[in-house]
C-alpha cells in the first residue's frame, strides 16, 4: 500500500502519500527469534494486506495487533480489508491456539483466546 501511488485512490480516496520502499518484509514462519523470544509468525489477512500476528507458544501470548481484539476485530472496511478473510483467519488460525493463550490486541485491554471464542460477536467458531 505505501509503495503504489494509486492504491488509496482505488478506494475514493483524494489524497496523495509519500511513497516508500520497506527496507524488509516480515513473512509468515514457524519460529523467529525477537531479541531472545521464539516466536511464530501467523499471516492473518483482512485487516489489511500482510495483517501478522506474533505468537509465544512457550509464553502462551499473542501479539495480535489489529486482528483481534477484547470483544472485537480489527476493521475490514478500509483499502485493502476484507471480513471474510479476517474472519476465517481468525477461526483457522488463532482460535486453534489454545484457550489459554492471552492476546495483546493493537487497542483496548487484553484478552484470551478462550473467551473470544466464546463470546466475541464477530468471530464464532
Amino acid at each position: 500500500m505505501i509503495s503504489e501511488s494509486g492504491f488509496f485512490r482505488e478506494f475514493g480516496f483524494q489524497f496523495e502519500i509519500e511513497l516508500v520502499q520497506p527496507d524488509l518484509l516480515i513473512e509468515a514462519t514457524p519460529s523467529c527469534d525477537f531479541l531472545g523470544l521464539d516466536f511464530e509468525i501467523l499471516d492473518v489477512p483482512g485487516h489489511c494486506p500482510g495483517s501478522l500476528c506474533f505468537f509465544s507458544r512457550e509464553n502462551e501470548l499473542l501479539v495480535g495487533g489489529d486482528v483481534l481484539f477484547a470483544g472485537g476485530v480489527g476493521r475490514w472496511d478500509l483499502p485493502g480489508g476484507d471480513g471474510d478473510l479476517l474472519f476465517s483467519g481468525i477461526r483457522e488460525k488463532l482460535y486453534s491456539l489454545g484457550e489459554n493463550v492471552v492476546v495483546l490486541p493493537g487497542h483496548g485491554p487484553s484478552t484470551t483466546i478462550g473467551a473470544e471464542r466464546r463470546s466475541n460477536p464477530f468471530v464464532r467458531p
